[in-house]
């Protein structure tokens, strides 16, 4: 069952931070990445390259958690746990529009055949102090 993101966790989410996000290698193991985080307003989105490790987990199992402290006041935090959907149209655009939030241009350079991805995370638990 989902559940949806409050006003204040869409603002938290808008703003520059950074998530870290974890998925399940095959092993049962965790793997946890640092990544740039948006949000549409009723899920969280992240952006990865096709073939790195969380894309082929989340291929094997969609399960994700996502952890982001307030880059302003490190004890304010939202946690994100749900199932990860992966959106390939508008992946690009997705990045670049990210680059323009972190760096403050839209110069994403893709490497020589590099596909990229939506992680869409529609929120099944959060949790912290943003609420």
């Amino acid at each position: 069952m989902s559940k949806k993101l409050s006003p204040n966790q869409v603002d938290f989410l808008k703003r520059r931070q950074f998530a870290h996000v974890a998925t399940g290698n095959p092993d049962g193991s965790p793997q946890v990445t640092a990544l740039w985080v948006d949000t549409d307003g009723e899920a969280v989105l992240i952006n990865t390259a096709k073939g790195r490790v969380k894309h082929r987990n989340l291929l094997r199992d969609p399960r994700i958690s996502i952890s982001i402290v307030d880059s302003e006041n490190p004890y304010s935090s939202l946690t994100v746990t749900g199932r990860a959907e992966l959106i390939d149209e508008g992946a690009v655009e997705h990045i670049r529009s990210l680059q323009e939030k972190y760096h403050g241009n839209r110069d994403f350079h893709l490497a020589p055949g590099e596909e990229r991805v939506i992680i869409r995370v529609v929120p099944e638990r959060t949790g912290g102090s943003v609420t």
